[in-house]
């Protein structure tokens, strides 16, 4: 009999997992495990709760938004020995759910939690700190953290665009230095992104096409501040229809990639505050996260061999 920790977010998305609780823990318990339950008391109670616990589980399953994975998957780098991670999503948008086909059904989702294979994907370190999908900068990046949970029940992903469009008369621009692959790159930038998803922001098609997730690379986006609100509107309509322009934007992938700022700069971590930092280092931990996914799904995920060098 496996040993099961489940910590799930009473407060993420709409409340949706409350009425199918009972029925995710059947789902658990009738296979073969004996599960521990545990409720997020309050913000980072997930990352406390995973990084301390004693027991010998088998595997850790989460529930909740971005945010509560962020914490679980934190917690466990944390630990000498690690466990597979299963994700039942109830957030808002899901970004990284979706990108590795996790159903938005919850009894789906818990029974490829419980019953599916460890997926050996990506995760990424941003100086001391570790994100799962997304590490960003400048436009929009603090909508998730900054928008009351109320309002994101109430509103959905509609909260986002509401609280996002108050930021489009006042643009912050930052001057940085970008390295990489003994590449340099110095402008002056409005946004941007090392993703390691197929959606952003619950749109697709922004980063880029074949995206895979245990390569060892990122997908980085950099968009350039407009010169004019005719530019900005170029962008946002490229951005729209998920068409790169080289004259607005940079992209690339990286396994390694070092920004450096004279001013200290906002970064969002998997759609949490991240802290400011004038000096960030990035680096692809390559295949350190199992994360269970559906095995039918595991070839639009990774790597095909004849793709291999």
């Amino acid at each position: 009999m496996r040993k099961v920790l489940f910590v799930y977010n009473p407060n993420a998305g709409t409340g949706l997992l409350k009425p199918k609780l009972s029925d995710i823990l059947d789902i658990i318990v009738k296979a073969d495990c004996e599960v521990t339950v545990y409720p997020t008391q309050c913000y980072h109670d997930a990352l406390k709760k995973v990084t301390s616990f004693t027991d010998p589980y088998d595997l850790v399953i989460c529930s909740g938004g971005d945010g509560t994975l962020d914490e679980t998957v934190t917690g466990m780098h944390m630990r000498e020995k690690r466990v597979p991670i299963g994700y039942i999503p109830t957030g808002t948008t899901n970004d990284f759910a979706s990108s590795l086909h996790i159903s938005k059904d919850l009894l789906e989702a818990a029974d490829v939690a419980v019953n599916g294979v460890p997926f050996p994907c990506d995760v990424g370190s941003f100086n001391e700190d570790t994100f799962v999908y997304i590490a960003a900068f400048g436009l929009f990046t603090d909508v998730s953290y900054q928008t009351k949970q109320e309002m994101k029940n109430v509103f959905g992903h509609l909260a986002y665009i509401l609280e996002g469009s108050k930021r489009l008369f006042n643009i912050p621009s930052y001057r940085i230095k970008v390295t990489h692959d003994d590449q340099v790159i110095e402008e002056e930038f409005i946004y941007g992104m090392v993703t390691n998803s197929r959606s952003v922001g619950g749109f697709r098609g922004m980063i880029g096409k074949n995206v895979v997730f245990d390569d060892g690379e990122f997908e980085v986006t950099l968009i350039k501040m407009p010169k004019n609100p005719i530019e900005l509107n170029d962008i946002v309509a490229a951005l729209l229809i998920s068409q790169f322009d080289s004259k607005f934007m940079y992209s690339f992938k990286a396994s390694s990639i070092c920004f450096e700022s004279v001013e200290e700069i906002p970064w969002t971590l998997d759609g949490e505050f991240g802290g400011e930092h004038d000096m960030v280092q990035i680096h692809n931990r390559k295949q350190e996260l199992e994360i269970m996914v559906d095995p039918k799904n595991i070839s639009k995920l990774t790597v095909k061999q004849e793709q291999l060098p």
